[in-house]
């Protein structure tokens, strides 16, 4: 049986933890966490920024493809 997967926090004092099987990887830095570390604000994600600014971004074209043209309400 392979030994357990631990988790890749390295802050003040390395984690010893195990690393949760499915949420536990980053899809963000492809790092292994435990329950503890594995949001990327807690672990401090390399590409948190990167996260971010994706999720604007997908929020900026959801909130701009349901936006009303006032033109269209006063034709009708």
């Amino acid at each position: 049986m392979p030994a357990k997967k631990r988790c890749q926090f390295q802050g003040e004092q390395q984690c010893n933890q195990a690393a949760l099987r499915i949420i536990g990887n980053c899809p963000h830095c492809r790092s292994d966490f435990c329950g503890t570390h594995r949001l990327p604000e807690h672990h401090a994600c390399n590409n948190l920024e990167d996260c971010r600014q994706q999720a604007f971004n997908r929020n900026k074209l959801k909130l701009e493809s349901e936006r009303i043209v006032t033109s269209k309400l006063t034709t009708a």
